[in-house]
């Protein structure tokens, strides 16, 4: 989007353009074509045409994001899909303002979503980012929220951080040839990241990041929403509470927080195996990222299935923020012949496939399975004691 037609876009004109734009897009039911012809009747100017229905249309995607707040934000569309997701952006800004610092400045803030947070968490915030557009919406995002926060064009790298109490700083992992999934090729640095944690800053990161990239010191928090693992986050020495965190956040609501002090076998030798038992627990893969699958074994008085499989068994039934729980209703053939006659002789037509440490593709086994019948279940193919295993089982 042209940097001069947004700006046009905050005026008064701008306003009932995008507001007229909005109902243009609502009263063809979405239709792009429609819609773009509908604003261009409004508004002949086509950079201003383009701007407002794009703002439209992006807020429309937006919604599931952003809520009601999507309704007034902006956006572009490479920063939106990058942008925090605000229940995670309120529970770290909320863990940053517990330390209660003067100020917090985020090093290449996009379109603020994160600024917002530290705003509404009681955070004097400041960004910067060297997009001259996005951080014109960022300051507009913060005008519409009714958000204190100062915004500027300027280079992270060459900035003076001494006068900010915290710094807050989400790389760029994206190029113009797709995502980089090797630091050294992020924007800042990965060096410029390792100079950060000399003070007080927490640090975004893709989940996949390796445990041994994490320097001594800082904490590793691994964050999943609605089951959904979705971030990491690095927290410098001076922050750090912990060496790796899995938080979960419910799609009911609330959060729940686990580390390596709730597992009492974590730095053991042997890893707590089991037969299975009346029930199984599949961790959420925040906890599985952070190596925190003993910790929810230990929550369940339970064990694993395999050492090196990430589900585990129990003979007792929980309810645990931090893994999805099953009743064991009975081991199945796990060879395909004999299991697809089990399914049948049990009329299971609908089936949800788990695969977790064999080569099972679940579209392509349940095309192959040509299931029938009037029931529903879901199967857990999975290794134990090395073997593979099938078991039948229903959610608790």
């Amino acid at each position: 989007m042209d940097l001069d037609a947004f700006r046009w876009l905050l005026t008064d004109a701008g306003q009932q353009l995008l507001d007229r734009a909005a109902h243009a897009y609502a009263d063809v039911a979405g239709d792009p074509v429609a819609a773009a012809s509908a604003v261009r009747r409004l508004e002949p100017d086509p950079d201003r045409a383009t701007a407002a229905l794009s703002q439209v249309q992006l807020r429309v995607r937006a919604v599931a994001k952003f809520g009601d707040d999507a309704l007034r934000m902006y956006f572009v569309g490479d920063a939106l899909e990058q942008a925090t997701r605000p229940r995670i952006a309120a529970h770290r800004a909320a863990r940053l303002a517990a330390f209660a610092p003067q100020s917090v400045i985020d090093l290449g803030c996009g379109i603020g979503g994160d600024l917002a947070a530290f705003a509404r968490a009681g955070l004097t915030a400041a960004g910067v980012d060297l997009d001259p557009l996005r951080v014109e919406i960022a300051r507009a995002n913060l005008a519409a929220l009714g958000l204190a926060g100062a915004v500027e064009v300027a280079n992270s790298t060459q900035l003076d951080l001494s006068g900010f109490g915290a710094c807050f700083a989400d790389p760029a992992r994206r190029t113009s040839s797709g995502r980089v999934f090797d630091v050294n090729g992020w924007t800042p640095s990965w060096d410029f990241v390792l100079g950060l944690f000399g003070r007080a800053s927490v640090v975004k990161v893709a989940p996949g990041i390796p445990h041994d990239l994490v320097p001594e010191g800082v904490e590793a928090e691994w964050v999943s929403e609605a089951g959904d693992l979705k971030e990491a986050a690095l927290w410098s020495p001076a922050m750090a509470t912990a060496r790796r965190r899995a938080t979960v956040i419910p799609a009911s609501g609330g959060l729940a927080t686990l580390t390596e002090e709730d597992d009492p076998y974590d730095g053991a030798t042997e890893r707590p195996v089991r037969p299975v038992g009346g029930y199984l627990y599949e961790p959420d893969d925040a906890v599985i990222r952070a190596g925190l699958v003993t910790a929810v074994a230990a929550g369940v008085d339970g064990g694993l299935v395999d050492e090196k499989i990430a589900w585990v068994t129990s003979d007792s039934a929980f309810r645990t923020p931090f893994a999805r729980g099953y009743r064991v209703v009975e081991e199945l053939p796990y060879r395909e012949k004999q299991l697809k006659a089990a399914l049948r002789e049990r009329s299971i037509g609908r089936l949800a496939i788990k695969p977790r440490g064999v080569q099972v593709v679940p579209e392509q086994l349940r095309k192959r399975l040509a299931l029938s019948g009037a029931h529903e279940g879901t199967l857990v193919l999975t290794r134990v004691a090395g073997a593979g295993a099938a078991y039948l089982v229903e959610p608790i």
